[in-house]
């Protein structure tokens, strides 16, 4: 007879999930993007989210800055280059316990032709019942990248000799999964 566990699957539920970042510009104030059309999920092994794999990927021409010259730009081959390049991925490698209710999730991230591994830091909120007799629980995922590193290489310097764009780009993600 097996013993063996059946995963758990957790999909996003992109109704009451946002995926964000924020970059300084000019060093003075900071731009709010958003991707508005992405999937993903959590593949959950055992009890608790320890050990559970996360996947994800975000339509860059999906991509909303409130500015719409702004998000041509992104898309263009200066940053994301989305013809050619139409996602970006993220699969976890490792999800590990860093507290209560903390995780320190591992990952690969590709943006454009370029992977690299990143350290994301999520908070598990909790997980409720909706109105509607869905099971979900909540994350909330925070991050830096440095985009020069996968090839979003663009910027211009000011008169005075500012940098207009970061190389730092902070990644927010709150997310709500629901149980499949």
């Amino acid at each position: 007879m097996s013993t063996a566990t059946v995963a758990t699957q957790w999909a996003i539920d992109p109704t009451h999930s946002e995926i964000s970042f924020k970059v300084k510009h000019l060093v003075i104030s900071t731009v709010t993007g958003f991707f508005r059309e992405f999937s993903g999920g959590i593949e959950q092994a055992g009890e608790g989210f320890e050990g559970a794999e996360a996947y994800f990927s975000a339509n860059i021409n999906s991509i909303d800055t409130n500015q719409s010259d702004r998000d041509n730009h992104l898309k263009s081959d200066d940053f994301f280059n989305a013809a050619a390049y139409p996602e970006m991925t993220f699969r976890s490698t490792a999800f590990e316990k860093a507290g209560e209710n903390k995780f320190k999730v591992t990952g690969d991230l590709t943006i454009r032709d370029v992977t690299k591994t990143v350290v994301l830091h999520a908070d598990f909120l909790g997980e409720a019942a909706d109105p509607y007799g869905n099971h979900k629980a909540g994350f909330e995922i925070n991050g830096s990248i440095n985009r020069k590193e996968f090839g979003l290489k663009w910027n211009a310097v000011t008169e005075a000799g500012a940098i207009v764009v970061s190389d730092e780009v902070r990644l927010h993600l709150n997310v709500q999964v629901v149980k499949q």
